[in-house]
């Protein structure tokens, strides 16, 4: 090969990356303004709802997204030292620490008979359990009030929890399920050869080890639980039990023409639903990733 032709190739493979770099650049620009636009799009109206909770009436009906000119805190204080909002926040966390629990001590149970017992049945049983990631909670409404009343379950808070929990388990079972079956083998061969049960192995070795993946399950299950509307609306009549979706919209009825009060109980109420997904933000990924790869 002459000086000439490696010269030439040289120089072919520098235009290359040269012209390769530009397109790359072009990608992550557009891939960052892509990122902050969807980052407007969801932090606009929460900072716009938070704030309008600052502002008095005119000033939030003449300037929506601007910052107050008065900052009123008494919007806030009212609320705050109200107890409305004590009683229907009390009344979501008891719903949703419920809901968690039950569900994740069924899906775990379940997920973990899933992926290491082979028994008759199991993979038409799995199937039919997944069958409800299909069907979502307004299709079931009228058949589910009928046995949520026959049950004397009505204007109860296990009216409540109990169909959440049983709508949970679908997802819950499929993300636990891949999850437990990514824990390595040999684990449970030197646990049975040490004469560790099944239930001791599940205890000791399978949750402690799943961390990840239980947090993502609670998260999500909490979150549901938290912003579900439509089932505690046909469930409870009683005012005293609302969660914050029904004490919003009875807040709301009350308050219909001071928005600036009714932003100011939204900003309140959606709060610690945004808290706890920001404290557990890197276990949910971690969780999504550990437990949605493979099947």
């Amino acid at each position: 090969m002459t000086e000439t032709s490696i010269a030439i190739e040289g120089a072919a493979a520098a235009a290359h990356e040269t012209s390769g770099r530009p397109p790359g650049a072009l990608a992550s620009v557009a891939l960052l303004a892509a990122l902050v636009v969807l980052a407007g799009i969801v932090l606009v109206p929460i900072l716009a709802t938070v704030v309008g909770g600052f502002k008095e009436l005119g000033d939030l009906q003449s300037r929506p997204f601007s910052l107050p000119r008065v900052w009123v805190w008494k919007n806030y204080w009212d609320i705050l030292t109200g107890s409305r909002y004590w009683q229907v926040l009390g009344n979501s966390l008891l719903i949703a620490v419920l809901t968690v629990a039950l569900t994740l001590a069924l899906s775990s149970m379940a997920a973990f008979a899933f992926a290491h017992l082979r028994f008759f049945g199991d993979r038409f049983l799995l199937s039919y359990i997944q069958l409800g990631l299909l069907f979502p909670l307004a299709t079931a409404i009228p058949p589910l009030f009928i046995k949520v009343r026959d049950l004397g379950l009505l204007d109860t808070y296990w009216g409540v929890i109990l169909p959440q929990v049983a709508f949970s388990l679908a997802m819950s079972v499929l993300l636990l399920r891949n999850a437990f079956k990514q824990l390595p083998s040999e684990l449970l061969d030197a646990a049975m050869m040490d004469g560790c049960g099944y239930f001791r192995f599940f205890f000791y070795v399978t949750l402690p080890l799943s961390g990840p993946i239980l947090s993502t399950v609670a998260i999500i299950s909490f979150v549901e639980s938290w912003n579900a509307y439509l089932l505690p609306l046909i469930v409870f009549n009683s005012e005293s039990r609302y969660p914050w979706t029904l004490g919003l919209m009875a807040y709301q009825g009350q308050y219909s023409t001071q928005w600036q009060l009714v932003l100011a109980f939204i900003t309140l109420t959606i709060l610690p639903a945004i808290l706890m997904f920001l404290m557990a933000q890197r276990y949910i990924v971690a969780g999504l990733t550990a437990g949605a790869v493979k099947a």
